[in-house]
């Protein structure tokens, strides 16, 4: 049984109608990572940001719904959705030095959470977050729970995210492209991380990226989008020994091949695009009727 399902999901901007998302379905299993590939614009950031409620203002749902352990969230009253949300679902974001306040210390940062969403007091909520700083492998939890973000490096900074999306212990993690801001070396210490997180606590794991590498490691299962649209679904296995859709063989085609570094990059076809594009249009138009 699915944990979270994306049934029929479209977004659209306010005004002018514009799509961003178009009949989006997929699920993901207690204890399952999956995937969500494309390139920059697919629509994978959007996904995840509809699963949370945080969608930007300018953004509407136009289609679809979502279910969260069998609780639709759309027939949810506004503060009846935070709060389901926040109890089982959590984001660690791009990038660690925007997504942390630069004017308050790293603790509070954590434990507010735990306190405002699962009413701890403080000193239970503090216990946890240096319980949680120590297992994502930071030295002297005390001290960075007392630090400011600028005091600590971008691996440290990413650190302290993933144990604050771990804080509560919710059952589903959004990761919007945790890696992106890190240097190489310290990216493949915070993929480790996750997916030890990840498997230590049981957590279902929707990993946003553009990386088909990084999907390789982390994930089980993996979801291709090209504007907006889910192109292809399958498990990583079959994918990386033969992908389905012309789209997703041109995609994997165009991965740098990193035991080959002074090969030439292979860019996707236009008639590749062209297709897909075509394949988009036609969805609109059956859409619109």
């Amino acid at each position: 049984m699915s944990f979270l399902s994306v049934e029929n999901l479209s977004l659209r901007i306010r005004g002018d109608g514009a799509r961003l998302l178009r009949s989006v379905t997929l699920a993901v299993r207690p204890g399952e990572v999956m995937g969500l590939v494309g390139e920059s614009g697919a629509g994978k950031s959007m996904i995840g940001k509809a699963i949370l409620g945080i969608l930007p203002r300018a953004v509407e749902l136009s289609g679809g719904r979502i279910v969260l352990e069998g609780q639709d969230l759309g027939t949810l009253p506004a503060a009846e959705r935070r709060r389901v949300i926040g109890a089982k679902a959590a984001l660690i974001p791009q990038d660690p030095l925007t997504a942390l306040n630069p004017s308050r210390r790293i603790g509070p940062q954590i434990t507010d959470r735990l306190v405002d969403i699962l009413g701890w007091d403080r000193a239970r909520a503090e216990a946890r977050a240096a319980d949680l700083l120590a297992e994502v492998q930071i030295p002297q939890p005390a001290r960075v729970m007392r630090s400011y973000p600028h005091e600590l490096s971008g691996g440290m900074r990413q650190r302290v995210l993933i144990a604050s999306a771990f804080a509560a212990e919710p059952k589903l993690i959004v990761a919007d492209e945790p890696t992106t801001a890190l240097d190489v070396t310290v990216q493949k210490q915070i993929l480790r991380l996750i997916r030890q997180m990840q498997e230590r606590h049981g957590t279902a794991l929707l990993f946003v990226t553009h990386d088909l590498g990084v999907v390789s490691k982390v994930c089980q299962n993996l979801t291709v989008l090209y504007a907006g649209a889910v192109v292809e679904r399958a498990t990583v296995g079959a994918f990386f020994a033969g992908p389905a859709h012309p789209y997703s063989r041109a995609l994997l085609a165009a991965t740098p091949k990193y035991t080959d570094p002074t090969g030439s990059l292979t860019p996707v076809p236009e008639a590749v695009v062209a297709a897909v594009r075509a394949e988009v249009v036609a969805m609109d138009e059956a859409e619109d009727g």
